[in-house]
């Protein structure tokens, strides 16, 4: 017996991963294991890159511009904020991954920025007065962060105002017709004709209807949210299985009970799609609409600097709108994400 165990390894039997609660808990030592992916070094190599070029070409001799330093510390900023990302992603995975993706769009971001700076202020290729550059636009942002985050606000203030009645007045619209035949006959008709105008081929008449200059924004960016939102709402209820209903009412349930708790949870995927138009469409209704009559706002500054020559003040203010609308557009995939939860498996997001 003992001769057969001699040339077998004897293994020791495995530990168990359950601790009585009498004996006191030793912590072991855990190897903390580090990984690091080279892409996350691609934005911080663009950076440097465009860097070294801004700081070894000189300045164009024609560039008449009294030139700034800001782009430089910019790119400064920058560096120190893609370096710091590049060191926590070796710790944290998810952040890694998510870095090593967006890396090699970043670097050419990045690349783009310079060839700019250098087709600009090193080169003078293009006339300075319609194409600042990135120095002067960064100036911009010190010198009227204040200003541009007063007309940000007054712009938000009226085209949330206006996003949240034409939403609400869409989702109306859309369940009226979609549910019921008799609102489908007289409704449907009107919206097909008047839908398809763009909003802001109202401008004149919403400008004579209206007293203030604000209400007739309000109304065209509200129309403009208003009617993707009822086409698509309308769309997603007409298209909800029949034998839902009738299960439902055979069981008791009223025609409230079933809009609320089966033709509008069904046609949720729409309505954020008809709102995801209607976003789109309200910007645009919105920038129009202060270029024209409102006197505040980031329409009306950006028709302002344009007046005045101040090409680098329209191209911080292009910045801001773009930040903005792309803040927005996520935030409303987040919250079609949280709602929408139980689509996850079946619907590709």
């Amino acid at each position: 017996m003992s001769e057969a165990l001699a040339g077998n390894e004897v293994k020791a039997p495995p530990v168990s991963r359950f601790v009585d609660a009498s004996v006191p808990f030793i912590e072991e030592e855990q190897d903390v294991r580090i990984f690091f992916n080279w892409k996350t070094l691609i934005p911080l190599a663009s950076l440097g890159f465009v860097l070294i070029l801004h700081k070894v070409i000189p300045t164009n001799s024609a560039y008449r511009v009294k030139e700034l330093p800001y782009f430089s510390g910019l790119l400064y900023v920058l560096l120190g904020l893609y370096g710091f990302l590049a060191v926590i992603s070796v710790f944290i995975p998810k952040r890694r991954i998510s870095l090593a993706y967006k890396s090699w769009f970043l670097g050419t971001a990045f690349l783009l920025l310079g060839a700019y700076d250098l087709i600009t202020i090193k080169l003078n290729l293009v006339p300075s007065l319609y194409f600042p550059a990135p120095e002067r636009i960064v100036h911009v942002f010190i010198k009227d962060w204040f200003f541009l985050l007063r007309c940000l606000v007054y712009s938000l203030r009226l085209l949330l105002s206006g996003f949240f009645l034409g939403a609400f007045v869409g989702v109306l619209t859309g369940t009226l017709i979609g549910w019921s035949q008799r609102w489908n006959y007289w409704v449907m008709p009107f919206i097909r004709i008047v839908g398809p105008i763009p909003s802001t081929a109202w401008i004149p008449i919403a400008l004579v209807v209206f007293f203030k200059a604000t209400d007739a924004a309000l109304f065209l960016i509200a129309l403009g949210v208003w009617f993707p939102t009822t086409i698509l709402t309308s769309s997603g209820i007409l298209n909800v299985r029949k034998t839902y209903f009738e299960v439902s009412s055979t069981l008791g349930a009223s025609n409230l009970r079933n809009i609320l708790s089966i033709a509008l949870p069904a046609a949720a995927p729409n309505i954020f799609a008809g709102l995801f138009n209607g976003t789109s469409a309200s910007f645009l209704t919105l920038m129009a609409a202060e270029m024209i009559g409102c006197k505040f706002g980031i329409g009306w500054y950006i028709n302002w600097k344009r007046e005045t020559l101040a090409y680098s003040s329209v191209y911080a203010a292009l910045i801001v709108i773009a930040i903005t609308f792309s803040l927005l557009i996520n935030l409303q995939f987040k919250i079609r994400n949280r709602v929408l939860s139980w689509q996850k498996g079946t619907i590709r997001w």
